[in-house]
């Protein structure tokens, strides 16, 4: 191969760019590329900044030639480099190393760290590898083009054999360098330059790409894989030398030269540790180095009297030990600047054991309970994560802002992300919080994006993502993964699952959920990701213990049954007209219908008189306000966007003397926001909003005092969901009167339907691509089986496997959510990695990869089709029951069959009609399914818009029943019991008798009598404190609650604390007793005295030799306890 070559004393400097000029097409970057490894011996970082300025114009190139290639919103390079379609186009692999060059160059550019020859000779091999790949998919004439160092190291040694030829080359490379660094490239101009070509190199890319050979990433030679680790240091803000140190000679490890040398030291400015990384090869579990830390963590402790955290990484996964919690997955090594914060969050964090919350953010005894519950559970019971399950309107948010409040007050936080499901919640909550804590600095990322380091981040999960990787300030990336001390996830039952949930995984941090819906009613899943018992949250209120509290508004259900909803139309049950009728909409030449099923009614069949009689219900039955004038605010919950719309139509036919007073408010409505905002305004109309989906969760309009249900709920949850937009408060909503109830208009059995039991938690439906992702793998496990090693079978399964690592492969791996399953990754990324699977490898996957998956730029309705048949070949070879979905099969064939006049459906019309006239199906294998899959996936794109038109009638329905029912709740009073109360003792601590057991004064039998009154009825009853507490004497249980003041403990014990007789140790013991009496109320367990604090000075018979002294002080503390007890 001949070589571009220039002279060098003499002799030529060949480079590994060379054969880039052979090619005019490639004039753009080679340049470039040629002159980064020629500056390389002269300046490493002018290289880097060549390297990537030679990959952005390389980027530029090919947006400007290819067709598969759209512009994204911005042209920098980053955008460039993460649009859909250029992660789709390029392998990962190289989509890595492009990253290291990109991110070299940044710090290069922007930061005032210099990298050496080892990180520029890097970015030289990785660029050499892209464009390498540049050049097989648009090269006439491609050849492979392996990076060769021995290039440069060649030169290395004649320079130093040639002193006066280095001085004269390296005026000249200097003299190159500075003209490019003023070169920049136009892409809008070089598409407009390159238009000509780019059906051209298409269509090359198109046929030469598939040829390319991959060249994986190599990390098991230590000096490359610590250029990883340190870009990774750099890119979170680290500068080697100053605040990171390598190889750091530590004295005191137990060898026999008692010398280590810690991987990696990250100190603070005053040159103290912040944290130690021990950093193993790729194939090495982390475990491995985790005692070799531990001793480097002990040496720097002794030393510096504080203790590192410890990372553990081997590449692909981290871990950290932080002294606090148990050793822990992170996505990342931490930045300084969350060092920092972790460090002196320790110094000033107080104990969460007796903390004081604000009633005027949260005054219901329930909230205090609430924030109490995950208190001590951060605190007492060291776990990270909390779940509290609150009815709806029962004020999740403002214990959620008031348990912030203590956090904060307490120095467990400092920065807190919100995070909710739609732009709407996320306002609503910084609203809250802005105006109950005014001193803490909020932003909302959907809405502001110049205010990034505020203490409250308020986000919706998608926007998080984004910024995630793309917000920076002068120290590198801002939401590292340690800035965040705080997440609380809102409706967490459904935000933690699929492709957000690399988002609790990724920010290392406490996690509080929220959720509205029954713990009953809550995936066994949720309860494992907060690391709970299934069924038990960390605390929970459900709506029945609300009512009975009066702090939720109950309600009365009408469950009605209208003959079409729950048998359909039955020709024969027609009048002699509305036959005629039927027979005309429904009827063809050869048949009629016996009847159309209940479940096409407001799908397809939409008959005004079953709507009417809804509507004539709910208007006449409804409850009213303005004394009887107007129906209360309304909200009806439609099938469908045409059944809402049905609906209104109807409305104003038979109302038309109230205009406005109906509005369809759906996802199909521009200013959908601003519509809900009429809605919840009492002196506005509509007063009835006709919703599908919109309104079913997330509103507080307290105004509702009627729900329609006007279709079927198969999830529980949601239904819960649904009537919780019933249950707040309204003060003198009606008539002057207080709202104290509302009704639920029930048309199609959807009580009767959760009384069954049949109603299922809402499932976590995975993306169509990384379902169908899933069924190959799983199909792949099947087919390993020894009755299917076929040669068909065997090489169908080598098909799926190379489809499968291709999409593993596709996987942006600086992407944040996939490094959090990097390991997966990479192992299904090669495919001989497929050649043993296990049952359990079938799970794995399904929870670590599949999610991951990118779409294919595919036609949805082929990709649908592709999920069906695979699902039916998995069915198969399980022996599974398939019926439902070769249903679903034979009403796709058939639909395509209905407009066979298109070509390409009648060159497969043999299969169809084999298909569709034979039992085809029913005898058909693994072959015979896929040979269906492949042969009509492309057809699917012709099926009609909708098998069944719409129709709309008007026969006369009938009324079968309608039941009022009362609310059936359940509730766990006793759980409930202790905690009201407690908050009423806490709420009444200036009541005669309270302030008595809190003064250390005797009770009498009256002040029994009016503990009684109090705890046996006005909190609950005699037999529900019994059942909580036994025979605990009242005035002990609420002495236990409300603690001695301090005064009164250090009078019962003046005698002792003033007795210039006793010693310090004497002293100090009395002191820790007196404490301990102020906080509990009561000493009755001596035992404690044979524990820290009380034995910091000696044993009880060490400090008191004269036992007398001892037995005084006994009497006292007994004494005091008697006090509690008439």
């Amino acid at each position: 191969m001949k070589t571009r070559t220039e002279k060098w004393g003499g002799d030529y400097m060949i480079t590994n760019f060379d054969y880039l000029k052979k090619e005019s097409e490639f004039s753009t970057f080679a340049d470039t590329a040629i002159s980064a490894e020629k500056i390389i011996l002269m300046d490493s970082g002018a290289s880097i900044l060549n390297s990537r300025r030679a990959m952005e114009f390389a980027v530029k190139w090919v947006y400007s030639i290819d067709d598969k290639l759209e512009m994204p919103y911005q042209d920098n390079l980053y955008s460039l480099m993460r649009s859909e379609q250029f992660v789709d186009f390029v392998p990962s692999d190289i989509l890595k190393r492009m990253e290291y060059i990109r991110r070299c160059g940044n710090t290069v550019a922007h930061t005032n760290k210099k990298l050496g020859r080892d990180e520029a000779m890097l970015c030289l091999e990785n660029l050499a590898i892209f464009l390498d790949f540049v050049s097989c998919c648009y090269s006439k004439d491609y050849r492979e083009h392996i990076f060769n160092k021995s290039y440069i190291q060649d030169r290395i040694s004649k320079i130093k054999n040639s002193k006066s030829s280095k001085a004269e080359a390296k005026e000249k490379l200097l003299e190159e360098q500075k003209k490019f660094e003023k070169q920049e490239l136009d892409l809008q101009k070089l598409i407009k330059e390159n238009e000509k070509l780019k059906e051209e190199l298409s269509a090359r890319r198109q046929e030469q790409q598939p040829a390319y050979v991959p060249k994986p990433l190599d990390l098991s030679e230590y000096k490359t894989r610590k250029l990883y680790i340190d870009s990774m240091l750099r890119d979170a803000g680290w500068t080697e030398g100053k605040d990171w140190l390598n190889e750091v000679e530590l004295s005191g490890m137990p060898n026999k030269s008692e010398i280590g040398y810690a991987d990696y030291v990250l100190y603070d400015d005053m040159h103290k540790p912040l944290a130690v990384i021990e950093a193993k090869r790729t194939c090495v579990d982390v475990s491995k180095g985790r005692q070799q830390a531990k001793l480097y963590a002990d040496i720097l402790e002794r030393k510096y009297k504080r203790r590192p955290v410890i990372f553990l990484t081997n590449g692909f996964e981290t871990h950290i030990i932080d002294g606090q919690y148990p050793e822990r997955k992170c996505a990342m090594i931490y930045s300084k600047r969350d060092l920092e914060k972790w460090f002196n969050l320790l110094a000033v964090r107080t104990s969460l054991n007796y903390i004081t919350v604000d009633k005027n953010i949260a005054d219901r005894y329930y909230q205090e309970s609430a924030i109490k519950a995950v208190c001590d559970s951060f605190d007492m019971k060291n776990r990270r994560k909390a779940l509290l399950v609150m009815a709806t309107g029962s004020g999740k948010t403002r214990t959620v802002i008031a348990l912030c409040d203590v956090l904060l007050k307490s120095g467990w936080i400092k920065n807190i992300l919100f995070l909710a499901d739609r732009n709407s919640l996320v306002t609503q909550a910084k609203r809250n919080f802005v105006n109950l804590l005014p001193n803490l600095s909020c932003t909302n990322l959907v809405e502001e994006k110049d205010n990034y380091n505020a203490h409250c981040v308020f986000s919706t999960y998608q926007t998080m993502m984004n910024c995630i990787d793309t917000v920076n300030d002068d120290n590198g990336k801002l939401f590292t993964c340690g800035h965040f001390d705080l997440v609380i996830c809102d409706e967490a039952h459904r935000s933690i699952y699929n492709k957000y949930r690399d988002i609790f995984n990724y920010f290392d941090a406490l996690l509080v959920g929220l959720t509205a819906t029954p713990k009953d009613e809550i995936e066994k899943n949720t309860y494992e990701v907060f690391e709970l018992e299934n069924g038990i949250p960390t605390y929970g209120y459900d709506l029945a213990q609300a009512v009975k509290d009066k702090y939720l508004v109950d309600y009365v259900s009408v469950e009605t049954e209208l003959k079409f909803l729950e048998k359909g139309i039955v020709y024969d049950d027609l009048s002699e007209e509305e036959k005629e009728t039927y027979e005309e909409t429904f009827g063809d030449d050869k048949n009629v219908p016996e009847r159309i099923e209940s479940s096409a009614l407001n799908k397809w069949v939409f008959n005004e008189d079953t709507i009417r009689k809804v509507l004539n219900i709910l208007m006449e039955q409804g409850i009213k306000i303005d004394y009887g004038e107007n129906l209360g605010k309304t909200i009806i919950f439609a099938k469908n966007h045409d059944h809402a719309e049905k609906i209104l139509e109807v409305f104003n036919k038979e109302y038309s003397h109230l205009p406005n007073y109906a509005k369809v408010i759906d996802n199909y409505m521009t200013y959908a926001q601003s519509a809900i905002d009429e809605f919840s305004d009492p002196k506005k109309m509509p007063q009835i909003a006709i919703s599908v989906d919109i309104l079913d969760t997330g509103i507080d309009v307290p105004e509702v005092v009627n729900l329609v249900f006007f279709k079927k709920v198969m999830s529980k949850a949601k239904f819960w969901q649904m009537i919780g937009r019933g249950t707040r408060l309204c003060p003198g909503l009606i008539d002057g009167e207080d709202k104290s109830k509302f009704y639920i208009f029930d048309f199609c059995g959807n009580f009767e339907f959760f009384r069954l039991n049949k109603g299922k938690a809402n499932a976590n439906t995975m993306p169509l691509q990384g379902a169908i992702f899933n069924l190959k793998f799983e199909i792949s496990f099947k087919l390993q089986n020894i009755e299917y090693q076929t040669e068909r079978l065997i090489a169908f399964r080598k098909k799926l496997i190379e489809q499968m690592s291709d999409k593993a492969r596709e996987l942006n791996r600086e992407n944040f959510a996939v490094r959090q399953h990097l390991k997966y990754v990479d192992l299904y990324s090669n495919e001989n990695n497929y050649q043993r699977l296990s049952f359990e490898d079938t799970l794995v996957v399904k929870e670590e990869l599949a999610p991951l998956i990118l779409p294919d730029k595919d036609e949805v309705s082929a990709v649908r089709f592709d999920a069906l048949m695979y699902g039916i070949e998995l069915a198969y070879l399980a022996g599974k029951s398939y019926n439902k979905a070769r249903g679903d099969l034979y009403r796709k064939v058939s639909g395509i069959a209905s407009v066979a006049n298109i070509p390409e459906i009648q060159a497969e019309a043999d299969l169809i009609n084999k298909i569709l006239k034979t039992d085809y199906v029913e005898n058909a294998g693994i072959n015979e399914f896929e040979h269906i899959r492949e042969k009509l996936r492309d057809l699917m794109k012709y099926l009609p818009p909708a098998i069944g038109a719409k129709y709309d009638t008007n026969f006369t329905d009938e009324i079968l029943s309608i039941e009022w029912k009362e609310a059936e709740l359940e509730n766990d009073e006793l759980k409930n019991y202790k905690a009201k109360a407690e908050f009423y003792i806490r709420q009444h601590e200036d009541n005669l008798v309270i302030a008595k057991l809190r003064t250390n004064k005797p009770l009498t039998s009256t002040d029994i009598d009016a503990l009684e009154e109090i705890l046996w009825k006005e909190i609950g009853t005699r037999q529900d404190y019994e059942q909580e507490f036994g025979n605990k004497p009242l005035g002990e249980f609420v002495r236990e609650i409300v603690g001695l003041d301090m005064n009164a403990a250090k009078e019962a014990f003046s005698a002792y604390l003033s007795d210039t007789n006793l010693d310090s140790r004497q002293i100090y013991f009395v002191n820790q007793i007196v404490e301990y009496i102020v906080h509990n109320g009561m000493l009755k367990d001596f035992s404690v005295l044979q524990e820290s604090p009380f034995t910091d000075r000696g044993t009880v018979s060490e400090i008191f030799r004269d036992m007398n002294v001892w037995m005084g002080i006994r009497k006292v503390i007994e004494s005091v306890n008697a006090n509690a007890v008439a």
